[in-house]
């Protein structure tokens, strides 16, 4: 029998300790590496997450195609960089490509696709030869087709803030992609006129510069007929045949009041003074006589013939004025009650100014929350913006403390946090934002945060 001698059996430990040793270096090595792999991995794909993201929310600032492509890439870039810092980890990383198509299909929507890589030293893995890892990731975000009117309060309580709300209104637009999105501009007060119908068929798009044109030349006058404003934004979103609507729709409402004027086809006594539909105006006061009537397709204008009235309209109109259903727009329209004892209560009583003040100014926030919430049962997003201290206050006929022109807007936003009397029908309806603008300074944040906020459900 032959044995191995002491030293040759030491020298095969020195071996399997050697080689033992490589493979114990290589499976450390492994380990770390690949959780240094893991990492940089994470880490790439948030930034590519970011700038692909970044990439279709700045694309509506360019006015053309070639300008967007432009914007978008330029925004993924500096958003990439942002969010993976350089040599991370010991890593290279770079944005390798940027890629904006445009859907022939459905010319609204616009895709940002971002490819990624990073380059990883290797320290433990060297000793297998392998000395650099290298990351992938890519990322996609598909910016929806957007309707959206687009509603600017102009009654005459703006008037000491007017030119901040021209500025910011105007800038608005700017966050929004003029050859892809449609957008209709209507401005109010005792009526309600579209400065900018909405663009119909598979025709997209809107005229940025008219429509800024428009608002720079608004005025303001007159009371507040928010119902009619509404009833506007829904109609031009509607006049869009279905097979050719975005899969987005939106309503965004701008105002600094609660409203207290709505339009109707009332009663005189005289059926021969006035067959036309008109506004009738209470004010913000606890009391009042009513005012009207007055065109309720211009902003501040009388209405024709025998129907203005002035303060006289309690003495012309009948007993029970109020039709039961709002049918300004045709005397048949059997949608909206005027006549009702929900969310307020609101009575046929026209009697005395007294009376016909309160039923007038109840039924125009009756009528300003039914209308939103209508539209909202059609799938459209409601957003509002109140600006000053006076919508925290109960104004006009309104005698529940909960009743602030504040609430009245988060109600039509349908938020979160709206009064109880809004939210049992509205449970399965989409949900908007409301905010408010203490003062003009905040207008611009304001404005900034609801198009951040529609911009993400467009993602």
């Amino acid at each position: 029998m032959r044995t191995s001698s002491p030293k040759k059996q030491q020298g095969q430990v020195f071996v399997v300790v050697a080689i033992s040793l490589v493979m114990l270096i290589a499976a450390v090595g492994l380990a770390v590496d690949s959780g240094i792999g893991y990492l940089v991995r994470a880490k790439l794909s948030a930034a590519a997450d970011a700038a692909s993201l970044a990439g279709a929310r700045a694309a509506p600032k360019g006015r053309n195609r070639g300008e967007q492509i432009v914007e978008a890439t330029a925004a993924a870039r500096k958003f990439f960089a942002a969010n993976y810092p350089n040599d991370y980890l010991g890593s290279t990383a770079s944005l390798n490509g940027v890629r904006v198509t445009f859907d022939n299909p459905t010319p609204g929507r616009i895709t940002v696709d971002v490819d990624a890589r990073a380059r990883v030293p290797l320290t433990f893995m060297g000793v297998l030869g392998i000395r650099q890892l290298d990351v992938v990731a890519s990322a996609q975000t598909i910016r929806k087709d957007l309707d959206m009117a687009f509603v600017i309060d102009t009654s005459g309580s703006v008037t000491p803030v007017a030119d901040e709300v021209r500025t910011q209104s105007a800038a608005f637009l700017d966050r929004f992609a003029p050859t892809a999105d449609r957008v209709s501009l209507i401005h109010f007060s005792a009526g309600a006129e579209v400065d900018e119908p909405i663009r119909l068929g598979s025709r997209r798009g809107f005229n940025r510069d008219r429509m800024v044109d428009a608002i720079h030349g608004l005025a303001f006058s007159g009371l507040t007929n928010s119902a009619e404003g509404m009833w506007q934004a829904r109609d031009q979103l509607n006049r869009i045949a279905p097979g050719n609507r975005s899969s987005m729709r939106v309503i965004v409402f701008f105002s600094d009041g609660s409203p207290n004027t709505f339009a109707s086809f009332f009663k005189f006594r005289d059926p021969t003074l006035c067959k036309l539909s008109g506004s009738l105006s209470s004010d913000d006061a606890p009391t009042g006589t009513p005012y009207g009537l007055q065109d309720q397709s211009q902003q501040n204008a009388n209405a024709a013939s025998g129907c203005f009235q002035g303060f006289d309209m309690t003495a012309q109109l009948t007993a029970s004025a109020f039709p039961t259903w709002y049918n300004a727009h045709n005397i048949n329209d059997r949608e909206f009650r005027v006549i009702t004892n929900t969310p307020r209560v609101v009575t046929n009583d026209t009697s005395t100014p007294e009376r016909a003040y309160a039923n007038v100014n109840l039924a125009a926030k009756n009528l300003a929350e039914s209308i939103a919430a209508r539209a909202r049962a059609e799938g459209i997003h409601v957003f509002t913006l109140g600006l000053g201290p006076e919508l925290k206050q109960v104004t006009g006929a309104s005698t529940s403390p909960d009743d602030t022109g504040e609430n009245l807007l988060k109600c039509m936003a349908n938020t979160a946090d709206a009064p109880a009397r809004c939210k049992a029908a509205a449970a399965s309806q989409p949900t908007g934002v409301y905010c408010h603008a203490e003062t003009a300074d905040a207008l611009q944040p304001c404005f900034s945060t609801l198009a951040a906020e529609i911009l993400r459900l467009t993602r």
